[in-house]
């Protein structure tokens, strides 16, 4: 889903399992989750000391990047974690205070503005208050202390001694107090409750309140209706952790088996009802140190991304267009769907994924891939006019992956959506010439506006005559947020 608007937001991580930037939606071969939850040793050694104070002096360095140069947190975790040379324990704990302090901001600050005027204050300054409160408020394994004399020498760092004793009263003070009660009802509780920005909140309502039904079980043509979570519930869930999807190689392996091989190494797995090759991982660590991994018995990607690829139904005999491929979590999902037998075009703007791509489908064991790299506006793109299939994941403003990606609440606008809503309708009328007669088009993208989803469909369809077979929502906790909808040409 990369058509040069942006990089996809909804990855897991980066290439090689240390992060590595948004480049999909839960699709790569590596894990945000293969950072989260570790913290300083428990019997407070001499290692565990070093290795924590290491760790928040990573996690400072990545804020102040995202704050200052407007950086992809993930992206730039894996550069900052290459070079401090952590061990896996402590780059866990950078990690959670990362991705803990993007998720929980407005509470945090809400906590500190009780006790400073955060406005003038150094924004370094801000990030060692911002990390050491995170400690205080939501890790109860880490001792206050530890937390606060930390952020004292970061700030003393940072500004000298008397900004140095500013940071230790404002902390004390909050280490004392606690966060303060939320007062605020109805969606400001919301806003403040799960660190969701309101013109966020304002287009999560509306969409899970609309008639479009929201995904469960493996896509059918009439699906059963579902309960549907509330706003508050939705916010609470994005505010969560990701956790970590395997989709099985089922040209190599089976779920069961894969699950049987991955419990054998200490690995939880649970089975994921809505996608048949899906399983809930806990307990791996680095993908990319797994040795079924890199056997290629399985790969990275979310629940709600490998929906997409079940959706399209595709077959041996067809000729598909994976339309905006970035790294290829959906190409090769289509290839292992038919048993790497159909004629599939792997299209993107970007080189760099395109040879991602091709390192994962070497990895699975995948040949039937063909990769160009164009850009799909140019109607002299080197693609086909006669698909019997194309899947367009398109580019879009990502807030179905906020669980992976919280940065994206702080850096993105309203006014992204109806940008990204135009780059979308360009991209689907330049694709939709391309689709034989009686093909199918698939469209999905990793977010919940309306505007990205229903409503470009409905536009789709007054312009072109296509017919709306089938649409879906997916939600967390089961899946991030996708909109997905299949049409067919007459």
């Amino acid at each position: 889903m990369s058509n040069g608007a942006r990089d996809k937001r909804g990855g897991q991580g980066g290439p090689r399992g240390a992060g590595g930037g948004p480049r999909g939606a839960g699709e790569h071969r590596g894990g945000q989750g293969a950072h989260v939850g570790a913290g300083p040793r428990p019997d407070g050694g001499v290692e565990g000391r070093r290795a924590a104070i290491g760790a928040r002096e990573v996690a400072r360095r990545v804020l102040d990047r995202v704050h200052k140069d407007k950086a992809w947190a993930t992206p730039a975790l894996d550069g900052e974690l290459a070079r401090a040379g952590l061990a896996d324990r402590d780059r866990r704990l950078a990690s959670e205070l990362v991705y803990g302090v993007l998720r929980h901001r407005t509470r945090i600050d809400r906590a500190l503005a009780a006790h400073a005027d955060l406005k003038k204050t150094p924004p370094r300054v801000v990030t060692a208050l911002r990390l050491a409160a995170y400690q205080l408020l939501f890790l109860d394994r880490i001792p206050g202390y530890a937390a606060i004399d930390d952020a004292v020498n970061a700030a003393r760092v940072a500004g000298g001694p008397k900004l140095g004793g500013f940071a230790n009263a404002v902390l004390r003070k909050l280490s004392t107090s606690g966060e303060p009660s939320i007062q605020e009802q109805g969606l400001d509780r919301i806003v403040v409750e799960h660190s969701l920005p309101r013109w966020i909140l304002d287009e999560l309502a509306p969409a899970a309140d609309d008639s479009v039904p929201a995904l469960t079980a493996a896509p059918q043509p009439q699906p059963q209706p579902t309960p549907r979570l509330t706003p508050s519930e939705l916010a609470a869930a994005f505010a969560q952790p990701a956790p970590i999807i395997a989709r099985a190689n089922v040209r190599r392996t089976t779920r069961e088996a894969l699950a049987a091989e991955l419990e054998k190494t200490g690995v939880t797995t649970t089975p994921i009802a809505s996608a048949p090759a899906a399983l809930r991982l806990e307990g791996l660590g680095d993908p990319s140190r797994n040795d079924s991994f890199n056997a290629g018995r399985w790969t990275v990607q979310d629940t709600g991304a490998q929906l997409v690829a079940l959706a399209a139904r595709p077959l041996a005999t067809m000729k598909i267009l994976d339309a905006c491929a970035g790294v290829g979590g959906k190409s090769t999902h289509l290839a292992e769907l038919t048993d790497d037998e159909a004629t599939i075009d792997a299209a993107d703007l970007s080189k760099t994924k395109l040879g991602l791509l091709a390192e994962t489908a070497e990895r699975l064991g995948l040949a039937s891939i063909r990769r160009h790299v164009c850009d799909l506006l140019d109607p002299a793109a080197p693609l086909a006019r006669d698909y019997d299939l194309i899947v367009l994941d398109a580019p879009c403003s990502g807030l179905g992956v906020l669980r992976r990606h919280p940065d994206a609440k702080w850096r993105l606008t309203a006014s992204d959506v109806p940008r990204l809503a135009d780059l979308q309708r360009q991209l689907l009328d330049a694709v939709v010439p391309r689709l034989a007669p009686g093909g199918t088009l698939v469209y999905s993208v990793c977010t919940f506006t309306r505007a990205e989803g229903p409503e470009q469909i409905r536009a789709l369809v007054a312009r072109t005559g296509l017919r709306l077979v089938e649409e879906h929502r997916t939600w967390p906790p089961d899946a991030d947020a996708f909109y997905l909808a299949r049409l067919e040409r007459s």
